[in-house]
């Protein structure tokens, strides 16, 4: 398997708008990043995703963009993005951005140009058609509820919005919107981007004719946009035109709805498209009929089956990412995890399993020090253009029982990872000295960076330790993947191996106290202990596991 920085690389992402703020306006910022670099330099992280910091009316948080070439003016300058980057490289630390451009803000110049006629050079930038039979062109649904079309007076036809009305998706059937694409890579390449992170990547082709889509609840429409028929073909040009003429870059690719089939002509190692891409699978298990908002309680064997899966069936094809937690979903250690009793044991375990696959692995802000899920009162004080719309849709229009869609909201809405990050015990975590944009999660007295970098035993630690040890052993990520007892409902065990090196890891899923039977061939192996969240010896030997246990061992025949 070739070798690459970005398979051996830890990435971080921030969400700029909640990180930290440097000029107490209650929004993060770029000159807060700069300022937290060395924070990330100790933690050992390789490189960064930054999501949106363009010029933006912020409707989804800067995921519309009317300027791409601009800063969005709460987050700074270009001059304050120059230093950023300036001071990301001199601590050894790359840079991802964030490539949104399956749709544009509705304030882009080139969408105020395509709704004023419809002859209009920049027309056909975007995806208009005639209503049907006095409503709207088909009945696709948007991912932020109700019609993904919208009215448009002035000439009398509908736009496609997959997400938001504000956020008008491209039509990349037209050549010239693909070259404005690689144009605007190329722009921040040569700023210093070392990678681009591509926003709803597996929704560019849609399929031609935009028929209907098949009724069922959720998203409506998405088998004519999801992978579509095209999408392979518009990646090989992408990667002809801008990727290789920077051999270095990095590229993942956003990927709802993406089978093991389907990533590996993404981001297979012979396809010339993507360097990886984000599945989905692991996080929609709870999705009752694709519907977000109706969950049901996952077991630990189907949970397995799809990260195991992953691993097996990518090895030595194509390459795979690994996150639990971003700013699409909610806090780890809350959805998988004990985030009371059981917080620091079950981060733990959570990133152990995350950094002993292979895969490359993410870790959103926050994750390393253990943050949670909030609990706000009302719906108010809620800010997610999501959340908002199921909301209304729901509750307010359809009469929906607003205390189930509340718990909902508190276990899987957006916003809980959206809370600012929280650095010390400070008025709002240290993170502004202004009012927050986003109320600051209550428990940051007791969670927060400050308190972590103090605790020897704290997440941060163990989580840099991961990183050292991912770094220093291979086995942990090109090894093969082997699991065991894959019906077991309270343990996950598997094996990596490369070149007669072996990593053996034993996770305990649960708050109570669970046997251990190491298999046959690996039981009494000569070992050292490779990382564990609890004190034990290096022998593997069967034994009680205590609650939320990780343990990896570094064995050999």
């Amino acid at each position: 398997m070739k070798r690459n920085w970005w398979k051996e690389a830890v990435i971080y992402q921030i969400y700029p708008r909640s990180f930290k703020d440097s000029n107490g306006d209650g929004i993060g910022d770029l000159r807060g990043i700069t300022e937290k670099l060395d924070y990330l330099k100790e933690l050992g992280v390789d490189a960064v995703w930054l999501s949106p910091f363009y010029k933006s009316p912020n409707d989804d948080n800067g995921y519309d963009i009317s300027d791409y070439r601009g800063i969005m003016e709460e987050f700074g300058t270009m001059e304050d993005f120059d230093e950023m980057q300036r001071e990301m490289h001199k601590r050894g630390i790359r840079l991802i951005v964030d490539l949104v451009v399956n749709h544009s803000s509705d304030e882009h110049p080139w969408f105020v140009e395509s709704r004023k006629s419809r002859n209009n050079p920049y027309r056909d930038y975007y995806i208009w058609r005639d209503g049907k039979e006095g409503g709207v062109p088909n009945n696709w649904i948007s991912h932020f509820s109700g019609s993904a079309w919208e009215y448009s007076p002035e000439t009398d036809q509908y736009y496609l919005h997959l997400f938001s009305r504000k956020q008008p998706d491209l039509n990349w059937e037209n050549p010239a919107v693909r070259n404005e694409v690689y144009d605007i890579m190329d722009f921040w390449a040569e700023k210093g981007a070392d990678g681009f992170r591509l926003d709803v990547a597996g929704m560019y082709s849609k399929r031609e004719g935009l028929p209907d889509g098949a009724p069922q609840k959720g998203m409506v429409g998405a088998e004519h946009y999801q992978n579509g028929p095209r999408i392979h073909e518009f990646f090989r040009e992408m990667h002809k035109n801008v990727m290789s003429k920077y051999p270095e870059m990095m590229t993942v690719g956003e990927t709802s709805g993406v089978t093991v089939e389907e990533a590996k002509k993404y981001a297979g190692f012979d396809t010339d498209e993507l360097s990886m891409v984000f599945q989905f699978e692991h996080v929609k298990l709870e999705y009752v009929d694709g519907d977000k908002f109706t969950l049901r309680k996952v077991k630990l064997p189907e949970f397995k089956a799809v990260m195991s899966k992953w691993q097996r069936e990518l090895d030595g094809t194509a390459w795979n990412s690994l996150y639990l937690a971003n700013h699409d979903q909610p806090r780890s250690v809350s959805r998988w995890g004990d985030d009371k009793k059981y917080r620091v044991e079950s981060a733990k375990m959570l990133y152990t399993m995350l950094m002993t696959m292979q895969g490359t692995p993410y870790i959103y802000q926050g994750e390393e020090i253990g943050m949670t899920n909030v609990i706000y009162d009302s719906i108010e004080d809620y800010q997610d253009i999501q959340i908002r719309n199921a909301w209304q849709e729901r509750i307010v229009e359809k009469g929906g029982d607003p205390e189930a869609l509340m718990n909902a909201i508190r276990y899987i809405g957006r916003d809980n990872s959206r809370t600012p990050m929280q650095w010390d015990d400070t008025v709002n975590g240290g993170f502004t000295e202004g009012t927050p944009w986003l109320k600051v999660n209550e428990n940051y007295k007791k969670i927060n960076a400050a308190q972590a970098l103090e605790d020897e035993n704290s997440i941060f630690y163990y989580m840099k330790e991961l990183i050292r040890l991912r770094h220093e052993n291979e086995v942990a990520v090109y090894g093969s993947f082997q699991e065991y007892e894959k019906e077991n409902e309270a343990l996950y065990l598997y094996n990596r191996e490369l070149d007669g090196k072996n990593l053996f890891v034993v996770l305990n899923f649960t708050g109570k106290e669970q046997p251990v039977a190491i298999p046959e061939g690996i039981k009494g192996a000569v070992s050292s202990l490779y990382i564990s969240n609890y004190k034990n010896k290096d022998a593997l030997e069967d034994r009680i596991l205590r609650p939320y246990e990780a343990a990896a061992y570094l064995w050999t025949k």
